[in-house]
């Protein structure tokens, strides 16, 4: 039995103006088969997910928005582990959300959910946390900066497909950053004059990461929303001037 991959395969193959019989050839699956599923591509099951990345087709993780949102989820507080036998390379994707949010929690389940329909989305308790989870064969495939030890002892960059994801949505690149490693809130300064101290309120937001690589990916795409950031501390990004965070609004606010 022939797997999604090998069916979308088949048909960007159709698309491309071969025949049935050179799609055929080139692929291994018989006549009869490629001709079905060209005639009746309405027979494809929908709910297995093929994973673009495992073959040289130049499609993109979709939805795209729901793609940069998981990466950016995956880079803060994300991992990826083999699962069970290493020769099944079956692996897990595991994200940590703390149950003070459910709202993300869930957010996060739906992600997980549009990329790999045909996967189980798990939730198991952790102390102050829950992991959020699903097997699959690609998630090395869909998230290549997975890597022996800790993310900010390796390097981070972006594939050049992962780049163009990121770029046409910036805003929920970050939103999945801030989710996962952020964090709104009100920051208090005193000022002392008059003989008296003063204290002033505002809300900001920071990003705090280890990775170098991290900080830059954020830095970059609070670039392209038009949103002015600085480093407070070598670990982090604030961004705190007032038209700033109403426009960081827009596209992540308080967590929930």
């Amino acid at each position: 039995m022939h797997n999604a991959t090998m069916r979308k395969r088949v048909h960007h193959l159709l698309a491309s103006g071969q025949t049935v019989s050179e799609v055929s050839r080139q692929t291994g699956v018989s006549r009869s088969t490629v001709k079905a599923w060209r005639d009746h591509p309405e027979h494809v099951s929908l709910r297995v997910a093929s994973c673009p990345r495992c073959l040289e087709i130049p499609d993109l993780p979709e939805p795209h928005d729901k793609y940069a949102y998981l990466l950016g989820l995956y880079l803060g507080d994300g991992c990826i582990t083999i699962v069970g036998d290493p020769s099944k390379h079956v692996w897990s994707l595991r994200i940590m959300c703390a149950d003070a949010w459910p709202g993300l929690r869930e957010e996060c389940a739906q992600a997980l959910r549009s990329i790999r329909p045909g996967n189980k989305v798990r939730m198991i308790a952790k102390q102050g946390c829950t992991e959020v989870n699903s097997f699959s064969k690609h998630w090395p495939h869909l998230f290549p900066q997975h890597g022996p030890g800790k993310k900010h002892n390796r390097l981070i960059k972006l594939e050049a497909w992962q780049r163009e994801i990121v770029e046409a949505h910036p805003g929920r690149f970050v939103r999945g950053l801030m989710h996962s490693d952020g964090y709104r809130g009100t920051n208090r300064v005193r000022r002392h004059f008059n003989g008296s101290d003063h204290w002033y309120e505002y809300p900001r937001y920071l990003f705090v990461n280890e990775s170098q690589d991290i900080l830059e990916l954020c830095e970059e795409a609070l670039d392209l929303l038009d949103v002015a950031w600085r480093r407070s501390e070598p670990n982090t990004v604030s961004v705190a001037r007032r038209e700033a965070v109403e426009r960081l609004d827009e596209f992540v606010g308080p967590k929930y």
